[in-house]
């Protein structure tokens, strides 16, 4: 038979045990592109595979697991929760503006969903495939 002191003792444990793991989850945070630098910045396409796409294309990571950005044509959201350094979007969502897009923005739109990884530094985004396509991203001064 259990005695209290025992049981308590037991207890104890268990509150210690439970307030640690909340405690570390609270620590994990945004394991996303948006917590590895990221967020708070508005990306501007520089060049996809080298070359420099016709308009302007800006990509922002807002909060954890959002994507959204803009073309000359439309706005454009779509969830991205792969932890860094993967990079994987759910579907866009697209509001077009008044006006018809170029082919340009729809192949920015197209070679983005097949971004699969991510690589952030100061200034710079880079998203790409494994075959080795490419989208480099500038920070917007």
């Amino acid at each position: 038979m259990t005695t209290g002191r025992t049981g308590n003792s037991v207890r104890m444990k268990l509150v210690l045990i439970t307030t640690a793991c909340i405690a570390l989850a609270a620590c994990v945070g945004d394991e996303t592109l948006s917590g590895y630098g990221a967020s708070g910045t508005e990306w501007v396409l520089n060049d996809l595979d080298g070359a420099p796409l016709a308009g302007e294309f800006v990509l922002q990571f807002p909060e954890e697991g959002k994507m959204t950005g803009r073309t000359k044509c439309s706005f454009f959201e779509a969830s991205q929760t792969a932890p860094y350094p993967w990079f994987e979007i759910g579907q866009i969502e697209i509001t077009k503006r008044n006006c018809l897009p170029t082919r340009d923005e729809n192949r920015f739109l197209e070679v983005l969903q097949k971004m699969t990884l991510a690589e952030t530094g100061p200034g710079i985004l880079i998203l790409s495939t494994p075959d080795g396509m490419e989208m480099v991203f500038k920070a917007d001064d």
